[in-house]
């Protein structure tokens, strides 16, 4: 890790609110997987983004509840591109929680596309493994074609949170965390 853990007693006043704010939702939305430490700092993205509480509020807002997240396992796809360590962690648990297949779930973190993908989950694998080079007019036209321009653009736009989200764990090399200090 190259930044220190920010403890809750080491909060200061501009931390403190997206501290507050990231906790509850964190509690409401990432059941499943470690995301305080036992001193209350934050682990994963989250403490990157309370060092820099100017970056970390606007990211931390970007986030919301997409179905195309939980029916197509973006973050995996996106975290695999990325080889982002905490990001498959996380979300290895959420597909778990979630009922993806283990054979799915090893082959997309294999980075390969799974031959039995549903069609929205075939077209959303394609876009994702795609799009952090360059998204062809065909995929991008499939995208539309399956989620309608607002999805495709949902897709696309998810896609990118999650590049931020691995590209912030990978820069700050955030580890999982069974080699969180406490």
């Amino acid at each position: 890790m190259r930044l220190p853990w920010v403890a809750l007693a080491d909060l200061n006043p501009e931390q403190r609110p997206l501290y507050e704010n990231t906790r509850v939702g964190i509690e409401r939305d990432f059941a499943g997987f470690k995301t305080i430490a036992e001193n209350g700092a934050s682990v994963g993205p989250w403490n990157p983004w309370l060092h820099e509480p100017k970056f970390g509020k606007p990211i931390w807002d970007l986030r919301w509840h997409s179905q195309c997240l939980h029916r197509c396992r973006t973050p995996l796809v996106t975290g695999t591109v990325f080889h982002s360590a905490y990001e498959h962690y996380a979300h290895v648990i959420a597909a778990e929680r979630n009922g993806l297949p283990n054979e799915k779930l090893a082959t997309v973190l294999a980075g390969q596309r799974s031959a039995d993908l549903t069609s929205d989950e075939g077209v959303a694998y394609d876009v994702a493994s795609a799009l952090p080079r360059t998204l062809p007019e065909l995929n991008y036209r499939q995208a539309v074609k399956q989620f309608g321009q607002h999805g495709a653009a949902e897709l696309i736009y998810l896609v990118g949170f999650y590049c931020l989200v691995s590209i912030t764990l990978n820069g700050f090399n955030v580890p999982v965390p069974e080699s969180n200090p406490e």
